[in-house]
């Protein structure tokens, strides 16, 4: 008998979401470690996209590392030591491969055009060009995006779930 490959009741686990992610890092408040930006002169999609995933794999990696801790402090009857946890997030850090944390570009984009569609974000109008090797032709530009006033005034639970928002 074939199961079906899908989480438990709850859905799949996420330390953040990603449209809270876009919100706070265009704000320029550096969510989970990203680095802080100007938020009128914004930062450029592949840019939101990288640090979603860093922060995302920073997240993932903290929880396990203090998780393991807890599971060996208990078994070794001691207390929990903060440099074992940032040994062990670094040791995890390590291992983990880009791709296994959050979604994909393509799937970005996609969720980054709903925003758009929303008109929660915004192009800035600065562009930087951009290359994919030096032997190949020269890539799109790279566009820098902010938020609107529209984004500012939405609901977190509508950046929780931009889909409902645009959908309904």
């Amino acid at each position: 008998m074939v199961e079906p490959l899908r989480p438990a009741r709850g859905g799949f686990l996420r330390p953040f979401g990603c449209g809270c992610f876009i919100r706070e890092f265009l704000l320029g408040n550096g969510p989970n470690g990203s680095p802080l930006i100007d938020p009128e002169v914004g930062a450029p999609q592949a840019d939101v996209f990288y640090f979603y995933k860093r922060a995302s794999m920073r997240a993932t990696a903290v929880d396990q590392a203090t998780r393991m801790e807890e599971r060996r402090a208990r078994r070794e009857k001691r207390s929990i030591e903060p440099a074992n946890i940032e040994r062990l997030t670094k040791q995890y850090l390590s291992r983990m491969p880009y791709k296994s944390r959050g979604c994909r570009f393509h799937s970005f984009v996609v969720y980054f055009s709903n925003l758009q569609r929303l008109h929660w974000v915004e192009p800035t109008g600065r562009e930087e060009p951009s290359s994919f090797q030096d032997h190949y032709p020269p890539g799109p530009p790279r566009r820098y995006f902010r938020l609107t006033d529209a984004g500012r005034a939405a609901p977190e639970s509508a950046w929780d779930n931009p889909y409902r928002a645009l959908y309904g």
